[in-house]
């Protein structure tokens, strides 16, 4: 069963350059190297300020265990605490159908 994730982000003041620039590498890799991940897209909230949204689907747990277990993944994470305005929201789906 795929494993959908929503991922709330939400931004400092003037770093959404730089969220952005950085977050655009690691889709790339996720893209690239994960054949278990089936989406990776980022989103920008048009109604609350530096707020984000990732929207992820994994073919299932395997996938996304393995996606967070990755060494690009990993050393993204001192760069989203450098940017970041708080804890992020992490929700998790189940695929219907």
């Amino acid at each position: 069963m795929s494993i959908g994730v929503i991922a709330t982000l939400r931004i400092q003041d003037g770093k959404a350059a730089e969220f952005e620039a950085f977050f655009g590498e690691l889709a790339q890799q996720v893209r690239g190297q994960e054949p278990g991940n089936l989406a990776y897209q980022l989103t920008k909230s048009r109604t609350e300020a530096n707020t984000y949204k990732v929207l992820e689907v994994y073919k299932d747990q395997d996938a996304l265990t393995h996606h967070g277990g990755t060494d690009y993944f990993k050393a993204a994470g001192p760069k989203f605490a450098a940017v970041l305005a708080g804890r992020p929201d992490i929700e998790y789906l189940d695929g219907v159908g």
